[in-house]
């Protein structure tokens, strides 16, 4: 059964901005079924993923730039920084082998492979961001819209801060609403053999002990 990608802009958003305004601070990372037959659940539950480490990131840089904490708190927040950064991207991934899976634009058996092997359709073009890029920057789009409306409610500031925060408010809302019409197009697009987008794998090196080489000399020094 295909995906139903009709205004995936608009349901994107919805799922973040539900997840925001629960009660109870961040969204909770939803779980991942090893197997699952409906592709729709998986891809929104991957979503949903991608959101919540980024939710945690917001955090975490937040954390990370107090002045009267130790330094070893400070790295502590920058190393979650890390982790989280690299489970957003991993999530990311999945999004996009998801959808080109649906859409027939990458082998299946290669999709979660180092080396995805793309299906080209004739003549289409091919764009540069992915749509889990998009549906990546939608999320943190949503978490600048949750914190600026918080902004223009305070009612310990004066009123041109409010009204400065409605400002950014409303332009943050133009730009998450354009991003949202690029997603549309993409998979428009994509649906209709115009254009086409691969699994572009991130190889954060620095993340990695085998090819980071300031992990790679401890090591050395730590067999030595």
């Amino acid at each position: 059964m295909m995906i139903m990608l009709t205004n995936l802009g608009e349901q994107v958003a919805h799922l973040h901005d539900t997840t925001l305004t629960c009660a109870g601070g961040p969204p909770v990372a939803p779980p991942i079924p090893a197997t699952t037959d409906d592709r729709a659940a998986l891809l929104w539950q991957w979503i949903g993923t991608n959101h919540f480490f980024n939710s945690s990131l917001w955090a975490e840089e937040d954390l990370a730039r107090r002045t009267t904490v130790s330094g070893e708190e400070i790295a502590q927040n920058k190393r979650a920084i890390d982790r989280f950064n690299q489970a957003r991207n991993d999530a990311t991934e999945r999004v996009d082998e998801i959808l080109l899976t649906d859409l027939g634009l990458v082998d299946a058996a290669s999709a979660q492979t180092d080396a995805p092997e793309s299906k080209v359709p004739a003549n289409a073009r091919l764009n540069s961001e992915t749509a889990g890029s998009i549906v990546d920057r939608m999320s943190i789009m949503a978490l600048k819209i949750h914190a600026m409306r918080a902004q223009t409610l305070r009612t310990d500031v004066a009123d041109d801060h409010r009204t400065s925060s409605q400002v950014k408010l409303d332009k943050l809302l133009q730009q998450r609403a354009d991003l949202g019409a690029c997603l549309h197009t993409l998979i428009a697009d994509t649906q209709a053999g115009r254009a086409y987008f691969k699994v572009y794998r991130q190889f954060k090196m620095y993340n990695d002990p085998r090819f980071n080489p300031a992990l790679v000399a401890e090591q050395s020094k730590a067999k030595a």
